[in-house]
Protein backbone atom coordinates (compact mmCIF):
# COMPACT_ATOMS: atom_id res chain seq x y z
CA UNK A 1 0.00 0.00 0.00
CA UNK A 2 1.10 3.30 -0.95
CA UNK A 3 1.21 6.30 1.56
CA UNK A 4 2.68 9.77 2.63
CA UNK A 5 6.38 9.80 2.71
CA UNK A 6 7.63 9.50 6.10
CA UNK A 7 11.35 10.87 7.12
CA UNK A 8 13.12 9.38 10.07
CA UNK A 9 15.77 12.12 11.64
CA UNK A 10 18.06 11.35 13.86
CA UNK A 11 19.16 13.24 17.08
CA UNK A 12 23.26 12.55 17.82
CA UNK A 13 24.58 15.71 18.93
CA UNK A 14 26.14 15.91 21.99
CA UNK A 15 27.01 18.70 24.60
CA UNK A 16 29.18 17.86 26.68
CA UNK A 17 31.83 21.04 28.48
CA UNK A 18 34.14 20.02 25.68
CA UNK A 19 31.89 19.30 22.80
CA UNK A 20 30.52 22.29 20.55
CA UNK A 21 26.56 22.63 20.95
CA UNK A 22 24.98 23.02 17.41
CA UNK A 23 23.11 26.00 16.84
CA UNK A 24 19.92 24.23 16.48
CA UNK A 25 18.24 23.21 19.44
CA UNK A 26 16.64 26.23 19.96
CA UNK A 27 13.47 24.94 21.40
CA UNK A 28 15.02 23.31 24.44
CA UNK A 29 16.05 26.55 26.07
CA UNK A 30 13.35 29.51 26.68
CA UNK A 31 16.02 32.01 26.71
CA UNK A 32 16.75 30.99 22.76
CA UNK A 33 13.24 31.03 22.01
CA UNK A 34 12.83 34.56 23.62
CA UNK A 35 15.96 35.62 21.37
CA UNK A 36 14.41 34.34 18.46
CA UNK A 37 11.82 37.42 18.68
CA UNK A 38 14.53 39.94 18.01
CA UNK A 39 15.02 37.60 14.91
CA UNK A 40 11.60 38.24 13.90
CA UNK A 41 11.39 41.72 14.70
CA UNK A 42 14.28 42.23 12.03
CA UNK A 43 12.38 40.19 9.32
CA UNK A 44 9.56 42.55 9.85
CA UNK A 45 11.67 45.85 9.07
CA UNK A 46 13.03 43.94 6.00
CA UNK A 47 9.15 42.45 4.91
CA UNK A 48 8.07 46.02 5.11
CA UNK A 49 11.30 47.81 3.14
CA UNK A 50 10.20 45.10 0.55
CA UNK A 51 6.28 45.92 0.46
CA UNK A 52 7.34 49.82 0.20
CA UNK A 53 9.25 49.20 -2.38
CA UNK A 54 7.00 46.75 -4.09
CA UNK A 55 3.97 49.15 -3.97
CA UNK A 56 6.20 52.00 -5.60
CA UNK A 57 6.49 49.62 -8.65
CA UNK A 58 3.03 49.42 -8.41
CA UNK A 59 2.14 52.79 -8.38
CA UNK A 60 4.73 53.28 -11.46
CA UNK A 61 2.75 50.87 -13.14
CA UNK A 62 -0.58 52.01 -12.12
CA UNK A 63 0.53 55.37 -13.43
CA UNK A 64 1.49 54.02 -16.77
CA UNK A 65 -2.16 52.18 -16.90
CA UNK A 66 -3.68 55.15 -16.12
CA UNK A 67 -1.97 57.30 -18.79
CA UNK A 68 -2.43 54.94 -21.58
CA UNK A 69 -5.85 53.88 -20.98
CA UNK A 70 -6.83 58.00 -20.97
CA UNK A 71 -4.93 58.19 -24.60
CA UNK A 72 -7.31 55.19 -25.49
CA UNK A 73 -10.51 56.79 -24.29
CA UNK A 74 -9.91 60.43 -25.47
CA UNK A 75 -7.08 60.91 -27.88
CA UNK A 76 -7.34 57.66 -29.76
CA UNK A 77 -11.14 58.22 -30.28
CA UNK A 78 -10.69 59.03 -33.82
CA UNK A 79 -7.81 56.89 -34.57
CA UNK A 80 -7.48 58.53 -38.42
CA UNK A 81 -7.39 61.53 -37.15
CA UNK A 82 -5.16 61.32 -34.10
CA UNK A 83 -2.31 59.52 -36.95
CA UNK A 84 -2.45 62.63 -38.99
CA UNK A 85 -0.64 64.29 -36.21
CA UNK A 86 3.09 63.14 -36.65
CA UNK A 87 3.64 63.89 -32.71
CA UNK A 88 0.87 61.75 -32.03
CA UNK A 89 2.22 59.38 -34.15
CA UNK A 90 5.71 58.98 -32.98
CA UNK A 91 5.03 58.40 -28.88
CA UNK A 92 2.78 55.57 -30.17
CA UNK A 93 5.46 53.90 -32.12
CA UNK A 94 7.86 55.15 -29.18
CA UNK A 95 5.74 53.57 -26.87
CA UNK A 96 4.84 50.44 -27.80
CA UNK A 97 8.83 49.84 -28.75
CA UNK A 98 9.97 50.40 -25.60
CA UNK A 99 8.02 52.15 -22.84
CA UNK A 100 5.58 48.55 -23.19
CA UNK A 101 9.53 46.47 -23.27
CA UNK A 102 10.41 48.53 -20.21
CA UNK A 103 7.23 47.79 -17.65
CA UNK A 104 7.21 44.48 -19.19
CA UNK A 105 10.64 42.83 -18.78
CA UNK A 106 11.29 45.00 -15.64
CA UNK A 107 13.69 43.60 -12.87
CA UNK A 108 12.73 45.81 -10.35
CA UNK A 109 10.27 42.92 -8.63
CA UNK A 110 12.95 40.47 -9.04
CA UNK A 111 15.51 42.90 -7.76
CA UNK A 112 12.84 43.48 -4.78
CA UNK A 113 12.40 39.89 -4.03
CA UNK A 114 16.54 39.12 -4.65
CA UNK A 115 16.85 42.24 -1.89
CA UNK A 116 14.28 40.15 0.74
CA UNK A 117 15.81 37.12 0.57
CA UNK A 118 19.61 38.41 1.20
CA UNK A 119 17.94 40.30 4.08
CA UNK A 120 16.50 36.72 5.23
CA UNK A 121 19.81 34.93 4.40
CA UNK A 122 21.81 37.53 6.97
CA UNK A 123 19.54 36.22 9.82
CA UNK A 124 19.06 32.89 9.59
CA UNK A 125 22.20 31.71 11.85
CA UNK A 126 19.58 33.20 14.50
CA UNK A 127 16.57 31.04 12.37
CA UNK A 128 15.40 27.63 13.88
CA UNK A 129 16.33 24.74 12.54
CA UNK A 130 14.34 21.23 11.52
CA UNK A 131 15.12 20.07 14.75
CA UNK A 132 13.47 22.98 16.57
CA UNK A 133 10.26 22.42 14.64
CA UNK A 134 10.26 18.95 15.71
CA UNK A 135 11.41 19.41 19.47
CA UNK A 136 8.52 22.09 19.81
CA UNK A 137 5.79 20.04 18.54
CA UNK A 138 7.11 17.15 20.84
CA UNK A 139 6.90 19.56 23.45
CA UNK A 140 3.34 20.55 22.48
CA UNK A 141 2.43 16.70 22.16
CA UNK A 142 4.44 16.15 25.78
CA UNK A 143 2.11 18.72 27.47
CA UNK A 144 -1.13 17.22 26.01
CA UNK A 145 0.18 13.94 27.49
CA UNK A 146 1.24 14.74 30.82
CA UNK A 147 -1.58 17.63 31.99
CA UNK A 148 -4.26 15.32 29.95
CA UNK A 149 -4.84 18.74 27.85
CA UNK A 150 -7.78 18.11 25.42
CA UNK A 151 -6.11 18.78 21.73
CA UNK A 152 -9.05 20.79 20.40
CA UNK A 153 -8.85 23.17 23.50
CA UNK A 154 -5.07 24.03 22.69
CA UNK A 155 -6.51 25.01 19.35
CA UNK A 156 -8.63 27.59 20.76
CA UNK A 157 -5.71 28.91 22.83
CA UNK A 158 -6.90 27.24 26.28
CA UNK A 159 -5.29 24.89 28.46
CA UNK A 160 -8.39 22.48 29.54
CA UNK A 161 -8.54 19.07 30.48
CA UNK A 162 -11.78 17.10 31.23
CA UNK A 163 -13.10 16.19 34.28
CA UNK A 164 -16.46 14.51 35.12
CA UNK A 165 -17.13 14.76 31.38
CA UNK A 166 -16.83 18.83 32.08
CA UNK A 167 -13.64 20.83 30.29
CA UNK A 168 -11.77 22.49 33.39
CA UNK A 169 -9.36 25.03 32.82
CA UNK A 170 -5.92 24.00 34.32
CA UNK A 171 -4.69 27.25 33.89
CA UNK A 172 -5.60 30.48 32.35
CA UNK A 173 -2.20 31.85 30.51
CA UNK A 174 -1.94 35.52 30.46
CA UNK A 175 -1.64 35.91 26.55
CA UNK A 176 -2.72 32.99 23.92
CA UNK A 177 -2.85 32.71 20.47
CA UNK A 178 -5.55 30.83 18.17
CA UNK A 179 -3.52 27.91 16.15
CA UNK A 180 -4.37 27.26 12.25
CA UNK A 181 -4.93 24.31 10.56
CA UNK A 182 -0.80 24.69 9.18
CA UNK A 183 -0.07 24.37 12.69
CA UNK A 184 -2.34 21.92 13.18
CA UNK A 185 -1.08 20.05 10.10
CA UNK A 186 2.79 20.02 11.77
CA UNK A 187 2.00 18.82 14.80
CA UNK A 188 0.49 16.00 13.38
CA UNK A 189 3.30 15.22 10.73
CA UNK A 190 6.00 15.17 13.37
CA UNK A 191 4.01 13.00 15.21
CA UNK A 192 2.68 10.69 11.88
CA UNK A 193 6.94 10.50 10.64
CA UNK A 194 7.42 8.89 14.05
CA UNK A 195 5.05 5.83 13.26
CA UNK A 196 3.17 8.11 16.80
CA UNK A 197 -0.80 7.76 15.46
CA UNK A 198 -1.73 8.33 18.72
CA UNK A 199 -0.96 11.98 18.28
CA UNK A 200 -0.72 12.34 14.61
CA UNK A 201 -4.51 11.17 14.84
CA UNK A 202 -6.20 13.72 17.10
CA UNK A 203 -3.65 17.11 15.42
CA UNK A 204 -4.43 15.85 11.89
CA UNK A 205 -8.18 16.12 12.85
CA UNK A 206 -8.24 19.23 14.03
CA UNK A 207 -5.91 20.19 10.43
CA UNK A 208 -8.97 18.96 8.91
CA UNK A 209 -11.47 21.14 10.56
CA UNK A 210 -9.33 23.69 10.34
CA UNK A 211 -8.77 23.71 6.54
CA UNK A 212 -12.50 22.76 5.88
CA UNK A 213 -13.27 26.07 7.84
CA UNK A 214 -11.54 28.53 4.96
CA UNK A 215 -12.70 26.15 2.45
CA UNK A 216 -9.46 25.17 1.42
CA UNK A 217 -7.97 27.71 0.69
CA UNK A 218 -4.23 28.17 0.48
CA UNK A 219 -2.05 30.84 2.39
CA UNK A 220 1.47 31.12 0.76
CA UNK A 221 2.92 31.26 4.39
CA UNK A 222 1.34 27.68 4.88
CA UNK A 223 3.71 24.73 4.53
CA UNK A 224 0.45 22.07 4.21
CA UNK A 225 -3.51 22.23 2.64
CA UNK A 226 -6.23 20.45 3.05
CA UNK A 227 -5.14 17.63 0.42
CA UNK A 228 -1.84 17.21 2.81
CA UNK A 229 -3.87 17.07 5.87
CA UNK A 230 -6.69 14.78 4.45
CA UNK A 231 -3.75 12.10 3.22
CA UNK A 232 -1.79 11.62 6.52
CA UNK A 233 -4.86 11.52 8.29
CA UNK A 234 -6.26 8.83 6.50
CA UNK A 235 -3.50 6.99 6.69
CA UNK A 236 -3.12 7.71 10.12
CA UNK A 237 -6.52 5.79 10.69
CA UNK A 238 -5.77 3.44 8.63
CA UNK A 239 -2.83 2.27 11.05
CA UNK A 240 -4.78 2.69 14.34
CA UNK A 241 -7.24 0.28 12.18
CA UNK A 242 -10.34 2.64 11.24
CA UNK A 243 -10.44 1.34 7.73
CA UNK A 244 -13.88 2.47 7.30
CA UNK A 245 -13.15 5.78 8.49
CA UNK A 246 -9.87 6.27 6.31
CA UNK A 247 -11.45 5.50 3.39
CA UNK A 248 -14.18 8.01 3.63
CA UNK A 249 -11.22 10.47 4.39
CA UNK A 250 -9.53 9.07 1.20
CA UNK A 251 -12.53 9.68 -1.21
CA UNK A 252 -12.90 13.13 0.01
CA UNK A 253 -9.58 13.55 -1.09
CA UNK A 254 -10.41 12.23 -4.36
CA UNK A 255 -12.88 14.83 -4.33
CA UNK A 256 -10.11 17.93 -4.60
CA UNK A 257 -7.50 15.56 -6.49
CA UNK A 258 -9.45 12.83 -8.58
CA UNK A 259 -6.35 11.64 -10.39
CA UNK A 260 -4.42 10.90 -7.37
CA UNK A 261 -3.07 7.53 -8.43
CA UNK A 262 -2.02 6.39 -5.30
CA UNK A 263 -5.07 7.53 -3.18
CA UNK A 264 -7.06 5.42 -6.04
CA UNK A 265 -5.00 2.17 -5.24
CA UNK A 266 -5.61 3.25 -1.36
CA UNK A 267 -9.34 3.38 -2.01
CA UNK A 268 -9.24 -0.04 -3.34
CA UNK A 269 -7.59 -1.52 -1.16
CA UNK A 270 -9.31 -0.23 1.85
CA UNK A 271 -12.70 -1.31 0.04
CA UNK A 272 -11.19 -4.72 -0.49
CA UNK A 273 -10.33 -4.89 3.40
CA UNK A 274 -13.59 -3.60 4.57
CA UNK A 275 -15.28 -6.63 2.28
CA UNK A 276 -13.33 -9.09 4.14
CA UNK A 277 -13.20 -7.56 7.49
CA UNK A 278 -16.49 -5.86 9.75
CA UNK A 279 -15.38 -2.06 9.68
CA UNK A 280 -15.10 -0.28 13.22
CA UNK A 281 -14.66 3.03 14.21
CA UNK A 282 -12.24 4.10 16.67
CA UNK A 283 -12.85 7.35 18.72
CA UNK A 284 -9.75 8.98 20.38
CA UNK A 285 -10.52 7.19 23.69
CA UNK A 286 -9.55 3.97 21.21
CA UNK A 287 -6.40 5.03 20.57
CA UNK A 288 -3.42 3.85 22.48
CA UNK A 289 -0.54 6.34 23.84
CA UNK A 290 2.80 5.12 22.63
CA UNK A 291 4.93 3.11 25.00
CA UNK A 292 7.12 4.66 27.47
CA UNK A 293 10.60 3.66 28.81
CA UNK A 294 8.72 5.13 32.25
CA UNK A 295 5.79 2.92 31.47
CA UNK A 296 6.09 1.51 35.21
CA UNK A 297 6.09 5.29 36.76
CA UNK A 298 4.32 7.45 34.14
CA UNK A 299 1.08 7.28 35.79
CA UNK A 300 2.32 8.65 39.22
CA UNK A 301 4.53 10.64 37.46
CA UNK A 302 1.79 12.72 35.73
CA UNK A 303 -0.69 12.62 38.40
CA UNK A 304 1.71 14.34 40.87
CA UNK A 305 2.56 16.68 37.72
CA UNK A 306 -1.57 17.62 37.43
CA UNK A 307 -1.67 18.02 40.98
CA UNK A 308 1.35 20.81 40.96
CA UNK A 309 1.66 20.81 44.40
CA UNK A 310 2.33 18.79 47.91
CA UNK A 311 0.47 16.00 48.64
CA UNK A 312 1.86 15.88 52.37
CA UNK A 313 -0.09 17.26 54.72
CA UNK A 314 1.37 18.76 57.71
CA UNK A 315 -1.64 18.43 60.05
CA UNK A 316 -1.80 14.40 59.69
CA UNK A 317 1.99 14.13 59.90
CA UNK A 318 3.45 16.08 62.75
CA UNK A 319 6.81 15.87 62.04
CA UNK A 320 6.13 17.73 59.08
CA UNK A 321 6.69 21.48 60.19
CA UNK A 322 7.42 25.13 59.08
CA UNK A 323 10.24 26.99 61.53
CA UNK A 324 12.36 29.45 61.55
CA UNK A 325 15.55 27.42 60.79
CA UNK A 326 19.27 28.33 62.18
CA UNK A 327 21.16 25.25 61.87
CA UNK A 328 22.81 26.22 65.16
CA UNK A 329 24.69 28.46 62.79
CA UNK A 330 26.20 32.16 64.33
CA UNK A 331 25.77 32.86 60.40
CA UNK A 332 21.80 32.55 60.74
CA UNK A 333 21.27 34.13 64.03
CA UNK A 334 20.15 37.03 63.59
CA UNK A 335 18.40 35.87 60.02
CA UNK A 336 17.36 32.62 60.40
CA UNK A 337 15.69 31.12 57.15
CA UNK A 338 12.03 30.05 56.86
CA UNK A 339 12.57 26.06 56.49
CA UNK A 340 9.29 23.97 55.54
CA UNK A 341 9.97 20.32 55.95
CA UNK A 342 8.14 18.29 52.93
CA UNK A 343 8.82 14.84 53.68
CA UNK A 344 10.90 12.91 56.14
CA UNK A 345 11.30 9.57 53.75
CA UNK A 346 13.22 10.79 51.72
CA UNK A 347 14.18 14.09 53.91
CA UNK A 348 12.85 17.05 51.92
CA UNK A 349 13.23 20.54 52.69
CA UNK A 350 12.17 23.82 51.22
CA UNK A 351 13.87 27.49 52.45
CA UNK A 352 11.66 29.42 50.96
CA UNK A 353 13.35 33.20 50.12
CA UNK A 354 17.22 31.61 50.00
CA UNK A 355 18.19 33.57 46.81
CA UNK A 356 17.63 37.43 46.41
CA UNK A 357 16.36 38.67 43.00
CA UNK A 358 19.64 40.56 42.17
CA UNK A 359 21.39 37.25 42.84
CA UNK A 360 18.74 35.35 41.11
CA UNK A 361 19.59 37.63 37.91
CA UNK A 362 23.12 37.68 38.59
CA UNK A 363 23.70 33.66 38.54
CA UNK A 364 20.90 33.95 34.76
CA UNK A 365 23.30 36.54 33.52
CA UNK A 366 26.42 34.50 34.09
CA UNK A 367 24.86 31.50 32.47
CA UNK A 368 23.43 32.53 29.51
CA UNK A 369 26.74 32.60 27.18
CA UNK A 370 27.37 28.90 28.67
CA UNK A 371 24.38 27.47 27.83
CA UNK A 372 24.30 24.37 26.56
CA UNK A 373 22.35 20.82 26.10
CA UNK A 374 21.76 19.31 29.20
CA UNK A 375 23.36 15.95 29.04
CA UNK A 376 22.67 12.53 31.09
CA UNK A 377 24.73 9.61 31.85
CA UNK A 378 25.43 6.90 29.37
CA UNK A 379 27.41 4.75 30.48
CA UNK A 380 30.45 6.24 31.12
CA UNK A 381 29.97 9.13 28.60
CA UNK A 382 27.35 11.77 28.78
CA UNK A 383 24.94 12.49 25.62
CA UNK A 384 21.81 14.64 25.19
CA UNK A 385 18.21 12.69 25.63
CA UNK A 386 14.75 13.38 24.56
CA UNK A 387 13.62 12.90 28.11
CA UNK A 388 15.62 15.81 29.60
CA UNK A 389 15.00 18.86 27.58
CA UNK A 390 17.03 22.03 28.89
CA UNK A 391 20.20 23.84 28.06
CA UNK A 392 22.55 23.79 31.69
CA UNK A 393 25.96 25.93 32.61
CA UNK A 394 28.42 25.48 34.98
CA UNK A 395 29.53 28.28 37.24
CA UNK A 396 32.28 28.91 39.37
CA UNK A 397 33.35 31.63 41.65
CA UNK A 398 35.67 33.07 43.99
CA UNK A 399 34.54 33.58 47.72
CA UNK A 400 33.48 37.02 46.66
CA UNK A 401 31.51 36.35 44.04
CA UNK A 402 27.71 35.64 43.75
CA UNK A 403 28.33 32.18 43.25
CA UNK A 404 31.10 31.64 46.05
CA UNK A 405 28.05 33.57 48.74
CA UNK A 406 25.33 31.03 47.46
CA UNK A 407 28.24 28.42 48.15
CA UNK A 408 28.83 29.65 51.35
CA UNK A 409 24.96 29.82 52.33
CA UNK A 410 24.32 26.53 51.01
CA UNK A 411 26.93 25.01 53.59
CA UNK A 412 25.40 27.04 56.23
CA UNK A 413 22.16 25.59 56.35
CA UNK A 414 23.53 21.68 55.21
CA UNK A 415 26.25 21.86 57.84
CA UNK A 416 27.95 20.11 54.49
CA UNK A 417 30.95 20.79 52.33
CA UNK A 418 30.30 22.33 49.28
CA UNK A 419 33.42 23.62 48.10
CA UNK A 420 34.98 22.44 44.96
CA UNK A 421 35.57 19.39 44.63
CA UNK A 422 33.40 18.10 47.32
CA UNK A 423 30.51 20.19 45.75
CA UNK A 424 29.94 20.18 41.94
CA UNK A 425 30.46 23.58 39.96
CA UNK A 426 27.21 25.36 40.66
CA UNK A 427 24.79 23.90 37.57
CA UNK A 428 22.30 26.44 35.76
CA UNK A 429 19.37 25.28 34.07
CA UNK A 430 16.90 26.51 31.67
CA UNK A 431 13.90 24.60 30.38
CA UNK A 432 12.72 24.60 26.40
CA UNK A 433 8.91 24.55 25.50
CA UNK A 434 7.21 21.59 27.14
CA UNK A 435 10.94 21.68 29.05
CA UNK A 436 11.17 18.33 31.54
CA UNK A 437 13.54 15.87 33.02
CA UNK A 438 11.51 12.55 33.43
CA UNK A 439 12.09 10.04 36.25
CA UNK A 440 15.90 10.10 37.62
CA UNK A 441 18.30 9.63 40.80
CA UNK A 442 20.52 11.89 40.83
CA UNK A 443 23.01 9.95 42.54
CA UNK A 444 25.45 7.24 40.30
CA UNK A 445 23.48 3.94 40.24
CA UNK A 446 26.31 2.52 37.81
CA UNK A 447 30.22 2.27 38.79
CA UNK A 448 31.56 3.79 35.90
CA UNK A 449 28.88 6.82 36.03
CA UNK A 450 30.64 10.67 34.86
CA UNK A 451 29.60 11.52 38.60
CA UNK A 452 32.87 9.31 39.78
CA UNK A 453 35.08 11.71 37.73
CA UNK A 454 35.46 14.15 40.59
CA UNK A 455 36.96 11.23 42.64
CA UNK A 456 35.05 12.40 45.82
CA UNK A 457 32.56 9.51 45.91
CA UNK A 458 28.54 10.21 44.82
CA UNK A 459 26.24 12.68 45.05
CA UNK A 460 25.10 12.47 48.71
CA UNK A 461 22.51 15.40 48.65
CA UNK A 462 21.29 17.67 46.06
CA UNK A 463 20.49 21.61 46.89
CA UNK A 464 18.12 23.30 43.76
CA UNK A 465 17.32 27.17 43.85
CA UNK A 466 14.37 28.06 42.09
CA UNK A 467 15.73 31.40 40.38
CA UNK A 468 12.40 32.01 38.74
CA UNK A 469 8.50 31.96 38.86
CA UNK A 470 6.09 29.72 36.42
CA UNK A 471 2.39 30.67 35.28
CA UNK A 472 1.94 26.61 35.32
CA UNK A 473 3.61 23.30 35.70
CA UNK A 474 7.42 22.54 36.40
CA UNK A 475 7.14 20.97 39.76
CA UNK A 476 9.47 18.50 41.18
CA UNK A 477 8.03 15.37 41.44
CA UNK A 478 9.15 12.60 43.86
CA UNK A 479 7.67 9.33 42.61
CA UNK A 480 7.79 6.81 45.21
CA UNK A 481 7.17 9.13 48.06
CA UNK A 482 4.26 10.28 46.49
CA UNK A 483 4.41 13.80 46.51
CA UNK A 484 5.58 17.35 44.30
CA UNK A 485 6.88 20.56 44.96
CA UNK A 486 5.99 23.78 43.01
CA UNK A 487 7.93 25.95 41.88
CA UNK A 488 8.48 28.93 44.98
CA UNK A 489 10.65 31.43 42.81
CA UNK A 490 13.95 32.33 45.14
CA UNK A 491 12.98 29.13 47.27
CA UNK A 492 16.01 26.24 47.29
CA UNK A 493 15.18 22.36 47.75
CA UNK A 494 17.36 20.19 49.91
CA UNK A 495 17.76 16.41 50.10
CA UNK A 496 19.87 13.41 51.04
CA UNK A 497 20.53 11.14 48.01
CA UNK A 498 22.34 8.38 49.86
CA UNK A 499 21.34 6.54 53.14
CA UNK A 500 24.08 7.27 55.68
CA UNK A 501 25.74 3.53 54.67
CA UNK A 502 26.23 4.94 51.28
CA UNK A 503 23.52 3.40 49.39
CA UNK A 504 21.64 5.32 46.96
CA UNK A 505 18.17 6.08 48.80
CA UNK A 506 14.96 4.55 46.21
CA UNK A 507 12.23 7.33 47.25
CA UNK A 508 15.02 9.63 45.57
CA UNK A 509 13.97 8.84 42.11
CA UNK A 510 12.02 12.40 41.03
CA UNK A 511 11.64 13.94 37.85
CA UNK A 512 10.86 17.88 36.76
CA UNK A 513 7.91 18.02 35.26
CA UNK A 514 7.23 19.74 32.42
CA UNK A 515 6.85 23.50 32.24
CA UNK A 516 3.79 24.24 30.89
CA UNK A 517 3.55 28.22 30.97
CA UNK A 518 6.20 29.97 31.78
CA UNK A 519 10.14 29.99 32.02
CA UNK A 520 11.87 27.92 34.27
CA UNK A 521 15.13 28.47 35.70
CA UNK A 522 17.09 26.39 38.52
CA UNK A 523 20.59 26.26 39.96
CA UNK A 524 21.64 22.51 41.60
CA UNK A 525 24.29 22.28 43.26
CA UNK A 526 25.41 18.84 44.32
CA UNK A 527 27.31 17.67 47.12
CA UNK A 528 29.43 15.01 47.01
CA UNK A 529 30.60 11.78 50.01
CA UNK A 530 33.82 12.55 50.57
CA UNK A 531 34.92 15.76 52.61
CA UNK A 532 31.83 15.38 54.79
CA UNK A 533 33.49 12.89 57.17
CA UNK A 534 33.02 15.55 60.19
CA UNK A 535 29.51 16.76 58.81
CA UNK A 536 27.78 13.55 57.75
CA UNK A 537 29.06 10.69 59.83
CA UNK A 538 28.59 7.64 58.21
CA UNK A 539 26.25 4.44 59.63
CA UNK A 540 25.93 1.02 58.75
CA UNK A 541 22.30 0.73 59.61
CA UNK A 542 20.56 0.65 55.91
CA UNK A 543 17.71 2.66 57.74
CA UNK A 544 19.26 6.10 58.13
Amino acid sequence: MSYPARFHFCYCVLSVAVIHVSVGEMYTSLLNVKQAISVERKLIDNLKTYIEHELERLEDIKRFYAKVSDLHAELYKGPVTAMSNPLVAFTLIKRLHSEWLNVVQSNEALENAQALRSSYKEEEAGLPKLEDLQGAAKGLMRLQDVYALQVPSLVRGRFQRVTDGVPVDVTLPTVSVLLSGDDCFLVGKVAYEQGDYYHSVQWLEESVRLFRGTGGEWSPENAGTLEDALDHLAFSHFKTGNVSYALSLSQELLHHDPMNGRVLQNVEKYEKLLVTSPPRSLGTDGLRRPSSKYLRTRDTYESLCQTQGSQQMHFKNPGLSCDFFTNGNPGLLLLPVRREVLSLQPYVVLYHDFITDKEAEDIKGLAQTGLRRSVVASGEKQATAEYRISKSAWLKGSEQSTVGKLDQRISMLTGLNAKHPYGEYLQVVNYGIGGHYEPHFDHATSPSSPVYKLKTGNRLATFMIYLSSVEAGGSTAFIYANFSVPVVERAAVFWLNLHRNGEGDEDTLHAGCPVLIGDKWVANKWIHEHGQEFHHRCNLNPEE
